[in-house]
């Protein structure tokens, strides 16, 4: 029936007909201001990835001497053909998601890319289709939404350089013109790397934990492509492993009885399982100490299909208090979307209505207990937990690169740092005949005899995180040989007593080596 001006209140407010109206040029721009950070990024980038099926993907950097030059993301997932890499690459296409799937808007891909990088180039090969390579840049959505077209050599190429990790299909995402890059200064490179590793490992390693400990390979790689290595086009410099960095991964609960699982009654949502953990009271593991402030991790880790989204905060339940440090609340979000619990388009913070605090306040375990006598539980372990002595180690300078990532991780685990020390690094390097390391102390290094490298790899050629034992056993040596002011001449003489006998070690295993291959 038409609208009769004058009638009573319209609860639908009446409409005469429809125009398609496509997004203006200008749209693009708010691609490039969505407020992505650039952990944030990669790691919606990597959901990309896991939602293909790739169970194998690396992080790469590449750089020449003096300049970071662009970042891919390499995949060994299905792939796109040209009409998936065409839909991908459509600004505001949104596609159908499957119900375990860790995309949900469809913009991830542009606006996570877009906010960091000035072109973006995905290039990607199936199983049954030719590799083939789509490239969005800020200029070309500005010139009505243009989408430029690989060369097929070129994404040939670069799918053959990687087939350690593409071998029948896969995809690559490349960023370029990289503004946070670009203001890197000359001589900075290796610093600013040093940091956005460490930053990124930790992030991907808290957010996508549960996959890494359902065995998602993930790597953070450096390629120094100046450098001249195999073929003459460069060689790794930097390699970690990214490991799972789980907040509720401790050995013991801080309280007997714990974790404990509460149903809550949430209006428009029925129950809700929530997984209440008591951490140990001054608890030294990664998983509790090196994923941020302990009084920002206190509160409710929201997973999403087992991708954590939200990385503690209470949600308006309470505000965060010292007392409540070791309390950590798993919660698993509904699959279907819903009003009482929403997810923003970064995929970091949950936004909850009254209906959920509501249902959390009436929250209880199977045996009575209520979620107000959880919260003062975790207070009375922190209290008791204070009141303990505890012997205090003395601090140091951290490992840097060339150490294995999982010792490294250990290492800050067992013992404090010197706050503001930059980290010590092992290479392997030229040097006389009879030293088996020399100390760059300027640039907070320990240089190992190349020479012997392969007597401690088995004859293999190492990665940049090769011989762990021996360059565990050195940093615990020379760790205190560092961030001095005079140099003693004692000292001197430790240094060039401990070279003799390891260089008469390194010959003894050489010599056993010759032996047992002859």
């Amino acid at each position: 029936m038409p609208y009769q001006p004058g009638s009573v209140w319209q609860y639908d407010v009446p409409t005469t007909g429809s125009t398609h109206l496509p997004p203006d040029a200008g749209y693009g721009r708010a691609l490039t201001n969505q407020g992505y950070g650039f952990e944030v990024a990669v790691a919606d980038l990597i959901d990309n990835s896991i939602d293909a099926g790739a169970d194998k993907i690396v992080v790469h950097f590449l750089r020449d001497s003096e300049r970071i030059l662009t970042l891919l993301i390499i995949d060994n997932g299905r792939g796109m053909d040209d009409a998936g890499l065409d839909a991908a690459m459509t600004v505001g296409r949104r596609r159908e998601y499957d119900d375990s799937a860790l995309g949900m808007y469809g913009t991830g891909l542009k606006a996570a890319s877009l906010s960091h990088a000035s072109s973006l180039t995905v290039v990607s090969r199936t199983k049954r289709s030719r590799a083939a390579g789509r490239r969005l840049t800020a200029e070309g959505i500005a010139d009505g939404f243009r989408c430029d077209t690989v060369d097929a050599r070129y994404a040939q190429d670069l799918v053959d350089r990687y087939d350690g990790v593409i071998e029948w299909q896969g995809t690559i995402v490349r960023w370029d013109g990289v503004r946070a890059f670009e203001t890197v200064t000359r001589g900075q490179s290796d610093h600013y790397l040093s940091k956005a590793i460490s930053r990124l490992e930790t992030h991907l390693g808290l957010y996508l934990h549960r996959f890494l400990q359902q065995g998602l390979k993930l790597d953070i790689a450096v390629w120094d492509i100046s450098s001249g290595g195999e073929g003459g086009i460069g060689e790794e410099v930097d390699h970690i492993a990214v490991e799972a960095l789980d907040p509720f991964g401790y050995k013991v609960p801080g309280k007997k009885g714990y974790p404990k699982v509460f149903t809550a009654p949430v209006e428009g949502l029925g129950e809700m399982r929530l997984t209440a953990h008591i951490w140990p009271a001054k608890s030294k593991q990664a998983g509790f100490r090196q994923i941020g402030s302990l009084a920002d991790r206190q509160g409710f880790y929201f997973y999403r299909h087992n991708r954590l989204v939200q990385a503690g905060g209470w949600n308006g339940l309470r505000n965060p208090e010292g007392h409540l440090v070791l309390a950590r609340v798993a919660v698993d979000l509904p699959a279907q979307e819903n009003s009482v619990l929403s997810l923003d388009v970064k995929k970091e913070n949950v936004t909850v209505t009254p209906a959920f605090t509501l249902g959390v306040e009436k929250a209880v375990d199977a045996d009575g207990h209520t979620f107000h006598q959880y919260l003062s539980d975790a207070e009375n372990a922190y209290r008791d937990g204070s009141k303990r002595t505890e012997i205090v180690r003395k601090a140091v300078t951290p490992p840097g690169k060339g150490l294995d990532p999982k010792v490294k991780r250990v290492i800050k685990e067992e013992l404090p740092e010197k706050p503001g020390e930059e980290p010590i690094s092992f290479s392997w390097g030229s040097l006389p005949r009879d030293r088996f390391f020399e100390l760059d102390r300027e640039n907070n290094s320990v240089v190992l005899n190349k020479e012997f490298r392969e007597d401690f790899n088995d004859g293999r050629r190492g990665g940049a995180n090769d011989a762990p034992v021996t360059k565990t056993l050195l940093y615990l040596l020379l760790e205190d040989c560092f961030g001095l002011g005079r140099w003693e001449r004692s000292r001197q003489d430790r240094v060039d007593y401990w070279n003799t006998i390891l260089l008469a070690s390194a010959e003894a295993h050489r010599a056993r080596r010759a032996q047992a291959g002859s």
